[in-house]
């Protein structure tokens, strides 16, 4: 059977470069970087120059470079990290921290406030995006209170890749910071969908914060990292040995360390070219696609990465197509593979202002590396077939007024 992999935006494939340059460090060089013998400081200067070259890329510095477990990891030591830092700092007549984010983050974010806001240590402003999934910056920078001490903002959306405007966020943060004499508020950028497709220069984003994943540019799963600016004051969320400056103890993952390097180093190499071929893939898809009566592109057409396409169909659930699709050979998804345990709609689909039913019909094609014209046309060829055979069975026929 014929298999076309469009699920990128869940996981990547490790590139053979990248197992390659991880090898010895399971075998050869395999010893605590915090050990002082020579076989753990050959560890230790590896995972520096990891350090050191990520730090590059980024336009940062090395000590700037927290490796974590993951981008889940990565998004909690920011947010958790940041109000805990706030409420140990000694400020008479402190107010009770402020966190501004948006309805469409993922959930490493989103779940992380709702349990500060339950329990009482935040206030949270969640900003709604368009109708075509951007966030207005003006609207974001007028929910800044003398109380907020973190923005979180996504740099693109994993599920309908929507870019949001970091750059324009972080001048008017900056600026607001310098009329108010404050360091707060800090702004973080979730920036794993991102990798390898948009510039993730820190100076010109202007964030103090920003996580980086692994499993998301052809590296290991299970390594992330959180830049975090110097004089960006946070505290950890796990304690024990000390590693990572003190935010991240526990033993370094040397080889995924040396194998998210490699694959940052890797895909920023090709991005330029490798964005142009997706975008001319990614349009040809969307064009196809929406030749299917009652069908919707979810998120702006240009402002959006250059590997998504989320589609909703009308009158099907996204889950029984998934699942035609798969047998037919093509693996996709209806949403965040991280939430793919639950059967609600889309929560990003929802903000949207699409109706309960309607994002129900939602499948994300994530294009990648192993990408052709040819699966492209195959996907185009199949689906109109599932969409008929699937609204058939459906007891469900509404008007095109829901999207």
């Amino acid at each position: 059977m014929r298999k076309v992999y469009m699920d990128h935006a869940a996981t990547t494939p490790v590139d053979p470069a990248v197992m390659k340059a991880m090898t010895p460090y399971f075998s050869n060089i395999y010893a605590n970087p915090s050990s002082l013998h020579s076989t753990g400081q050959k560890a230790l200067e590896s995972v520096k120059q990891a350090r050191k070259k990520i730090a590059e890329i980024l336009n940062g510095h090395e000590d700037e470079i927290i490796f974590t477990s993951g981008g889940t990891e990565s998004d909690n030591l920011a947010v958790l990290g940041t109000v805990s830092s706030y409420k140990l700092q000694d400020t008479s007549n402190k107010s009770k921290p402020h966190v501004i984010t948006t309805e469409i983050e993922h959930h490493a974010i989103l779940e992380p406030l709702a349990y500060l806001e339950k329990t009482g240590k935040i206030e949270l402003t969640k900003i709604k995006p368009g109708a075509d999934g951007i966030v207005d910056a003006k609207e974001v920078l007028a929910a800044i209170r003398s109380n907020t001490i973190l923005v979180s903002i996504i740099h693109a959306n994993n599920e309908i890749g929507t870019i949001q405007p970091i750059e324009e966020i972080g001048k008017g943060i900056l600026k607001w910071r310098k009329a108010n004499a404050s360091i707060y508020p800090y702004f973080h950028t979730d920036a794993c969908q991102s990798a390898g497709y948009l510039d993730l220069n820190v100076e010109k984003l202007h964030v103090d914060l920003l996580t980086l994943n692994g499993g998301k540019i052809y590296g290991p799963k299970g390594i992330g990292l959180l830049f975090v600016r110097r004089n960006t004051k946070i505290q950890p969320i796990l304690r024990g040995g000390g590693q990572e400056k003190g935010l991240r103890s526990g033993t370094e993952n040397v080889p995924s360390i040396i194998g998210l390097a490699k694959a940052l180093d890797l895909v920023f190499a090709h991005k330029d070219d490798e964005v142009a071929r997706l975008e001319f893939l990614r349009d040809r898809l969307i064009k196809g696609l929406l030749r299917i009566p009652k069908t919707r592109l979810n998120g702006h057409a240009e402002k959006r990465l250059p590997n998504n396409v989320n589609i909703s169909f009308m009158d099907i659930e996204g889950e029984a197509s998934m699942l035609y699709l798969d047998a037919k050979g093509v693996q996709c998804s209806t949403g965040s593979a991280c939430a793919s345990s639950s059967l609600d709609p889309s929560h990003v689909i929802l903000a949207l202002g699409m109706s309960y039913e309607a994002a129900h019909g939602s499948l994300r094609f994530s294009l990648g590396k192993s990408t052709t014209k040819a699966d492209v046309d195959y996907v185009i060829k199949i689906m109109p077939g599932i969409v008929e055979r699937l609204r058939k069975m459906s007891p469900v026929s509404l008007d095109m007024k829901h999207f």
